[in-house]
């Protein structure tokens, strides 16, 4: 288990955002946490990655306390890339090697350098590497984060929302990238999506949020028109094409 949350409740003052949130993630697992807006998937991911100091219940990594640990220890388990990134006057290549920096020293070594250039083009960022990154598109910063993200070399790979500003190609194009890394090395990856079909193609299991709780988790049987309709408050079909199941909103 590279994961556990443990009964973890998160308030903004007296706003009770996360209420007794329990569930465990393994090795290799690609996990989608679905629920409406202001359900508490982006608080609970600044949570898991202690950006925010929650009081109550436990998170563990590796069988370790996340409260106990240091900031670079962190940096060096947990990869996180956020709804929206600063841009600035750096280059691509810079941009990525500053995921190296929890592991460096005194200067960058021959290693930051290659793992970087294996980053890049794992995410097809090869011919971008010397452009700037307030010159990209939306959805080409995004790759650019992720694959900062990635050089750090984590356990655990935090996505919020990571596909919101890509077009449909860049959308399948970093689900599987993901989806692959997450395989290859064994990389347990927690992405917040609203898609759910997008989710559903991609993911193997799944945790929905309703009200600061969790309503159900488990794999894609867990995706039926009774828990869309009590988690979401639609009505819908749940198909499945060419192997993939699909929700459908019915027509109102």
């Amino acid at each position: 288990m590279i994961l556990s949350v443990d009964k973890v409740e998160f308030s903004y003052g007296s706003v009770t955002v996360l209420k007794d949130v329990n569930f465990k993630v393994q090795r290799g697992d690609f996990v989608s946490i679905l629920g409406v807006n202001g359900s508490g998937k982006s608080t609970l991911m600044k949570c898991i990655n202690r950006i925010l100091k929650f009081k109550e219940g436990m998170i563990f990594v590796e069988d370790r306390d996340i409260k106990k640990m240091k900031e670079i220890e962190i940096a060096q388990k947990i990869g996180y890339v956020p709804q929206r990134s600063e841009t600035g006057y750096i280059t691509v290549f810079d941009a990525v090697l500053l995921g190296r920096k929890p592991y460096i020293k005194w200067d960058v070594s021959k290693n930051d350098i290659e793992l970087t250039e294996k980053i890049l083009k794992v995410m097809n960022l090869e011919e971008y590497g010397l452009r700037y990154i307030n010159e990209l598109s939306g959805g080409e910063l995004q790759k650019v984060v992720i694959a900062r993200a990635l050089v750090q070399e984590p356990q655990i790979l935090l996505l919020d929302e990571p596909t919101s500003d890509l077009d449909l190609k860049n959308q399948l194009e970093v689900m599987k990238i993901i989806k692959k890394v997450s395989t290859e090395q064994k990389i347990a990856s927690i992405v917040v999506m609203h898609d759910i079909n997008l989710a559903l193609r991609y993911s193997d299991k799944f945790i929905i949020l309703n009200e600061g709780q969790v309503f159900t988790t488990g794999g894609k049987e867990v995706i039926t028109p009774e828990i869309i309709k009590e988690a979401y408050g639609v009505e819908v079909h749940v198909k499945t094409f060419e192997g993939v199941p699909m929700v459908i909103p019915k027509s109102q």
